[in-house]
């Protein structure tokens, strides 16, 4: 779902977007004429790679992202806004697909280990 800077309504708008097993879903709305506040979850099953043993696996992702988009550079002194996720976006269009595939591809660069591994006695990493 695509939608022009510009034409982000003032009252929250509800979004939901469905990758695979993962949803991504939340509210929207315009909080000044170049900032847009987004309350976000995302929830679904991952497949993401061990890395100790590089074995593929599924791995259930919930997490709540507050993100706050610019339309050109940003800048502020607000502290309020460090806990948000601060995107600049260029063009002005806000491209929630992009969003939802940015956060996937952190989430899967993250380090994860597979069941087999916790469990395993082994200290050093295999390498593969």
């Amino acid at each position: 779902m695509k939608i022009d800077f510009r034409k982000v309504p003032l009252q929250k708008k509800d979004f939901l977007i469905e990758s695979n097993s993962v949803k991504f879903l939340g509210s929207f709305s315009k909080i000044s004429s170049k900032l847009v506040d987004i309350n976000s979850k995302i929830e679904g099953n991952v497949d993401v790679s061990c890395c100790k043993c590089g074995e593929e696996f599924s791995k259930l992702l919930q997490e709540n992202i507050n993100f706050l988009l610019c339309d050109g550079l940003y800048t502020s002194d607000d502290e309020r806004d460090l806990d948000k996720i601060i995107i600049e976006v260029e063009g002005g269009v806000i491209d929630f697909e992009e969003l939802l595939q940015s956060e996937l591809e952190s989430f899967r660069s993250d380090y994860h280990i597979c069941k087999s591994c916790e469990n395993s006695d082994t200290k050093l990493d295999i390498e593969f």
